[in-house]
């Protein structure tokens, strides 16, 4: 899978999000808000996953179509790598 450069904003996103997150700790900040950063950085690497999971998803199955053969398996596939990222 090819990756684009919207699924690597989204990590960079994240990446500096963790920073932040370690900065608050240095920092010695409430507790609640350090959790809601990480709260922030775990909705954001889900919908990251969400993302490539959806887009390999996509073009996996235009290739089954392509090829004529049922497309079944590669949505299991998918839902099993959702299911398994929580």
């Amino acid at each position: 899978m090819k990756y684009d450069d919207n699924v690597k904003k989204r990590l960079k996103r994240v990446e500096g999000q963790i920073r932040g997150v370690l900065k608050m700790m240095e920092e010695e900040q409430d507790c609640k808000d350090v959790v809601s950063q990480i709260s922030a950085v775990r909705s954001a690497a889900d919908k990251a996953i969400a993302y490539i999971v959806a887009v390999n998803l996509e073009q996996c199955i235009l290739e089954e179509m392509e090829a004529g053969r049922d497309s079944s398996k590669m949505v299991k596939q998918a839902v099993e790598l959702l299911v398994k990222s929580r």
